[in-house]
C-alpha cells in the first residue's frame, strides 16, 4: 500500500482512499436552477468491517464506539449538502469522518495517582473546623 495516498483519519489510523465510496446526488433546498441541475450533495460510505487498512483492535474499537452510527454491514455513512460545490461537500464529509474516528479512537492518558500535600490536608481540616464552628453558632441555645 502506498503511504503517500493514504488518508489520515486519526493518529495511527490511515486508510486507502479506495475504501471510501463517494456518491453525488442532487441536493434539496434553495438554489434556483442550479440545485435542479447539479449533483452537489455528497454521500460518503466507509465499511469499517471490510477495511484492510485497520488492524483488528482498531477495527473492533471503532465498531463498538461508533455502534450507533454504523449500519448492519459495518459501514458508516456521512452525508454533506452544506455547500453548492460537490468538491467542498466531499471535503467536509471526509473532515466529519475524520472527527468521528478521532473521537472514537481517543484514549485519555492514564491518571497518575498522587497524594494530597500536607498544606492541602491542613487547609481541608481548617475549613472543616470553620464550617463546624459556623454551624454551632447558628444553633439555638435550646437545641442543646
Amino acid at each position: 500500500m502506498d503511504q503517500v495516498n493514504l488518508i489520515k483519519l486519526a493518529p495511527g489510523v490511515r486508510i486507502d482512499p479506495a475504501e471510501l465510496t463517494v456518491t453525488a446526488t442532487r441536493a434539496s433546498g434553495p438554489g434556483g436552477q442550479h440545485v435542479n441541475r447539479t449533483a452537489s450533495r455528497v454521500e460518503l460510505r466507509w465499511s469499517i468491517a471490510d477495511s484492510h487498512s485497520l488492524d483488528p483492535d482498531t477495527k473492533h474499537l471503532l465498531l463498538t464506539r461508533l455502534a450507533s452510527r454504523v449500519d448492519r454491514s459495518g459501514a458508516i455513512r456521512i452525508v454533506s449538502a452544506e455547500t453548492r460545490s460537490q468538491h467542498r461537500n466531499r471535503l467536509r464529509a471526509i473532515e466529519r469522518l475524520r472527527s468521528l474516528v478521532e473521537g472514537a479512537t481517543y484514549r485519555p492518558p492514564p491518571r497518575r495517582p498522587t497524594h494530597p500535600s500536607r498544606a492541602s490536608k491542613e487547609r481541608r481540616l481548617e475549613e472543616k473546623r470553620r464550617r463546624g464552628q459556623l454551624k454551632r453558632l447558628r444553633r439555638d441555645s435550646t437545641d442543646e
